[in-house]
């Protein structure tokens, strides 16, 4: 299994910090300020950098790629 944007249920912005969760319930939190994904609302616990190029401005695409990445890294570390 790969995950793909599709298995993430973005759940809206609260004070400017979007959250997706999956169907499995694990969320990740993402701020425009931040240059990371975290696993709390506060962005205290970052989970995986956001790569972006320099200068450019980070997105909430951004956001989706990194947590997809941080995902399926996670599951191929299960499968190792």
């Amino acid at each position: 299994m790969t995950y793909k944007a599709a298995d993430l249920n973005y759940h809206g912005e609260n004070c400017g910090v979007h959250n997706w969760i999956t169907d499995g319930g694990q969320s990740f939190y993402w701020h425009p300020d931040w240059l990371h994904i975290a696993e709390d609302e506060t962005g205290l616990h970052s989970k995986h950098e956001i790569e972006v190029e320099k200068g450019g401005e980070i997105t909430k695409g951004h956001a989706v790629h990194a947590i997809l990445k941080r995902l399926n890294e996670m599951l191929s570390n299960d499968h190792a």
